[in-house]
């Protein structure tokens, strides 16, 4: 970008509540500008294809397309994108999957304007900004063990209080291989019984209710 034009933001969020509150304190600063408004992933793809904004602020959980499945999209085809998550949630698995899609900063919305405003010129030219206390929840999602596929179907499911034999209709295996998965899982959680790999796997946000 030419330093000398104001930095260009999509801003993209399904509450228009939000997205206008954004808006106007993002135009309050002379040296931004908000050039689009996105309600959806999908519709934030379509934005960005069309004017290729310098900085995006993106919601992580929203209809359509998540703001994972997003980032991932533009990012594979705009290998630049300088993309920030702002969202309510800061959970682990969230912090971690944002970043991994290709994310260069994470804010939760209770952050300071100045330290929102602060991220966004950061990120434009092309650092990341990370808050010590997202980098340590960071760090702590790294050291842990990634879920299979197929476990993190069945503990989708044993969140929704499905039994071994419920499971085992549901998914077309045997008992002996839920059971084989459940320690698995266990293991890779750290923890003893599968209450508590509920209650840890909602907390980092693997699973959802």
């Amino acid at each position: 970008m030419n330093p000398s034009q104001p930095i260009r933001i999509l801003v993209v969020d399904d509450h228009p509540v939000v997205r206008q509150g954004l808006v106007g304190m993002l135009e309050e600063s002379s040296d931004l500008t908000v050039v689009g408004q996105a309600g959806n992933g999908r519709e934030a793809v379509e934005f960005f294809r069309q004017q290729q904004p310098d900085v995006t602020l993106m919601d992580l959980r929203m209809p359509e397309l998540d703001g994972v499945a997003a980032i991932t999209a533009i990012c594979a085809e705009f290998h630049q994108a300088q993309i920030i998550i702002l969202s309510t949630y800061d959970s682990d698995e969230d912090i971690y999957r944002g970043l991994r899609a290709g994310a260069k900063g994470y804010l939760l919305k209770d952050a300071e304007p100045e330290e929102l405003l602060a991220a966004i010129r950061t990120v434009c030219f092309g650092k990341q900004y990370i808050p010590p206390s997202v980098g340590a929840k960071l760090a702590e999602r790294m050291m842990s063990r990634d879920l299979s596929d197929r476990e993190l179907e069945i503990l989708q499911l044993i969140t929704k209080g499905k039994r071994t034999q419920e499971i085992s209709a549901i998914l077309h295996i045997t008992e002996r291989t839920v059971n084989f998965h459940v320690n698995n899982i266990l293991n890779k959680l750290e923890v003893s019984d599968r209450t508590q790999a509920v209650i840890v796997a909602l907390r980092r946000g693997i699973v959802k209710l």
